[in-house]
This record gives structure tokens, C-alpha cells and sequence, in this order.
């Protein structure tokens, strides 16, 4: 339980992000009066039809492509899914995706899990080595969700597409936080909620041409691609969410990650390729994750230990020990990443925060383990 005294600093927007409050402006009127079906013929229905597309123009601008390459979806997940189950052949993936991909690919069964360098990139060498004669496509994520690392996907793109092979990416931890270049990609991931927008919307850039097999059937709506009535107060937040002006905020990431590392003995930066702006995933060895996780959240900060789909999970991340490190470094690494709202004070408070947990929890593991 959440103590209500304690002043509360949010440090996990690779997590979710909270909605932005031009973005709920935005889709409050069609929560309400502007309530019509975009498949409709009356007034309310292509007022409505006029929302969705304007939304989609929106999502379009953003990506760099055309309103016709665009396909909402419920998030990242079905988008990713969407992507996978469209390759009628061999797939070659890497093994740190996220587990939208992972669990997709294992469950499509004909595919070859690429392993990161230590420095948490994939490269395109390593992906082109593993493409074979029957291979359709190749999914390797734009940035890593755990690490924050930066994949070179335009010269990946370009490696798979030499070979026939589709390119996808899932994009969810990178729209917002880098530029998108789609010239060598043939399918895209975004999610709303990672982008200060609801949960529940997502879209799939779909390049004009490249076939996608539907995983729902009924009515004919985004492009016979994905059946069912559109939400169009969550398309219309997403695309009003993708027309915010976004900050870079990779100095407040620098100061945090600096003071840590000045301040707290035996850290380690994980992943330390090209990295987005906002993420750092250290390890604090003789420091078990989940408890400095914990402390931190009982002094007011939140934070994680990995990707929050995971939160609970009894093995260490698949990330982690995808780069090399052992079960119990990995479980000794905290994620934090910034987003709109943080500030430089909230940094500095944060910092004194991670010093002070561990000093404790080291001061009081040899206690703990003879317990």
C-alpha cells in the first residue's frame, strides 16, 4: 500500500506513461456527445469516420508514411503479433525482443533466435547470418526496452529485404525518442500508452504492398486487416498524442546515471551501446534488484526491474543474461527511465535516494542471508 505521506516521483515511463492532459482534451468529446460508429452513413458515423482518418493523418506525419500504411490496433502486442503470424515461413528474431515478439515467434514455430553483442546490440551481420532460402522475415526491435540500446535497423532493414525477406520492427520503445526511418522497413510497432497517450491503442505501419494475414475476421474495417468497430476516442488520443512536441531529456539521464555511479561504490551501466535518451539499467552488485526496487518505492520513487510485463517473474530477465551477465547480476540491475514531468531536482533527489537503499541493503545483506 502506497503511503500517502510520502511525496511520489515517477522514474518508469519505458513502463507506461501517464496520458497528457492535451490528450484527454482532445478525446473527451468523443467519449460524450460525438459518440458515433466511423462505419456509419449518418451524420454522427462520418463525423466519427472524419475523427479516425484525421487521426490517422496524425500517426502518418508522425511515422513518415502514408494514411494508407496505417492500421490501429489495440498496442504494441497485437501490432507485433500482427506482424509475426503474416510470415508464412522461416523467422529470424533476436533473442532479448520483447516477449510480444518472443512468445509470437515460439508459438509460429519455424524460427532462429539471433544472440546481442555485449553491449546489448543487434547486429546486422549476425541477423544476415541466420537468414536462410526460406526465410520471410526477419523482427528485430528499434530499441530495447530493458536496456535502452539503439538496433541499427536501416542497415538490418537492408540485409533482410536483400534476401526477400519482409522487415519488421517493433518500434514501441523508440516512437517518441528517435527518429523512424522506415526507407529499408516493411512493418512498424507503436504503442499509445508509451507515448503519454491511453492504454489500449496501437497501429502497425504497413508498407503499401506487404501482406498482412488478419488474426481477427469480421467486418472490413482498417484495411481488412484488423475486423471490428474502431475505437475512435483512443485513435483520436493517439493521434493527438503523436502531434505533442517532446523534450529530449537524455542531460537529466546523464545526471542521474553520473551521480549514481559517483556516488554509489561497485555499479555497472548495462548496455552500453547507442542508447535512447531517457533509459539506464545499472547493476548494483551484492544488491538484490527487487529489494532496492522496493526501497526506493517506500521512499517515493518508482522505478523497475526490468520490463513490466515480467513484474513477478522468478527468473532473471532474458535481457540481461541475453548480454552476458549471470542470473545474479542480472537480478542486482534496476531500470530507470525518464520522461516528461521528471526534473533536474527529482534527479538529485533520486540519486540521494539510490545511495542511501544501498548502503542499506548492503549494510544489512550478511544479516539476511543467515536468516
Amino acid at each position: 500500500m502506497v503511503r500517502a505521506c510520502v511525496e511520489r516521483f515517477y522514474f518508469d515511463h519505458n513502463a507506461t506513461t501517464p496520458v497528457a492532459p492535451e490528450v484527454i482534451e482532445t478525446m473527451t468529446p468523443y467519449l460524450r456527445g460525438q459518440f458515433g460508429n466511423a462505419s456509419s452513413i449518418h451524420q454522427e458515423g462520418q463525423a466519427a469516420k472524419q475523427a479516425l482518418e484525421r487521426a490517422r493523418r496524425q500517426v502518418a506525419d508522425f511515422l513518415g508514411c502514408s494514411p494508407k500504411e496505417v492500421v490501429f490496433t489495440s498496442g504494441g502486442t497485437e501490432a507485433d503479433n500482427l506482424a509475426v503470424f503474416s510470415s508464412p515461413g522461416h523467422i529470424v528474431t533476436s533473442a532479448i525482443e520483447h516477449p510480444a515478439i518472443l512468445a509470437a515467434a515460439k508459438a509460429h514455430g519455424n524460427v532462429t533466435f539471433v544472440a546481442p553483442g555485449r553491449d546489448g546490440a543487434v547486429s546486422a551481420d549476425s541477423i544476415e547470418a541466420a537468414i536462410r532460402p526460406d526465410t520471410t522475415l526477419v523482427s528485430v526491435m528499434h530499441v530495447n526496452n530493458e536496456l535502452g540500446t539503439v538496433n541499427d535497423i536501416e542497415a538490418i532493414g537492408a540485409a533482410s529485404r536483400s534476401h526477400g525477406a519482409m522487415f519488421h520492427s517493433d518500434g514501441v520503445q523508440a516512437a517518441g525518442k528517435l527518429s523512424i526511418p522506415l526507407r529499408h522497413v516493411d512493418l512498424y510497432s507503436i504503442s499509445g500508452h508509451k507515448l503519454n497517450a491511453p492504454k489500449g491503442i496501437g497501429a502497425l505501419y504497413v508498407r503499401q504492398g506487404v501482406p498482412v494475414m488478419p488474426r481477427q475476421f469480421g467486418g472490413r474495417h482498417e484495411h481488412g486487416v484488423r475486423a471490428g468497430t474502431e475505437s475512435v476516442p483512443l485513435a483520436v488520443a493517439l493521434g493527438a498524442a503523436c502531434a505533442l512536441d517532446r523534450e529530449n531529456s537524455g542531460a537529466l539521464r546523464d545526471e542521474l546515471e553520473a551521480g549514481i555511479l559517483a556516488q554509489v561504490p561497485n555499479v555497472t551501466v548495462n548496455g552500453r551501446g547507442p542508447r535512447v535518451p531517457n533509459t539506464t539499467n545499472i547493476r548494483f552488485e551484492n544488491v538484490e534488484g527487487e529489494a532496492m526496487l522496493i526501497a526506493l518505492d517506500l521512499r517515493g520513487f518508482a522505478v523497475s526491474s526490468g520490463a513490466a510485463c515480467s513484474s513477478g517473474a522468478v527468473e532473471p530477465s532474458h535481457v540481461l543474461t541475453g548480454i552476458g551477465l549471470s542470473k545474479e547480476q542480472a537480478k542486482a540491475s534496476i531500470r530507470f527511465s525518464l520522461g516528461a514531468g521528471n526534473t533536474r531536482e527529482q534527479v538529485q533527489r533520486l540519486v540521494e535516494a539510490v545511495a542511501a537503499s544501498a548502503a542499506h541493503l548492503r549494510r544489512i545483506a550478511p544479516r539476511v542471508a543467515h536468516v
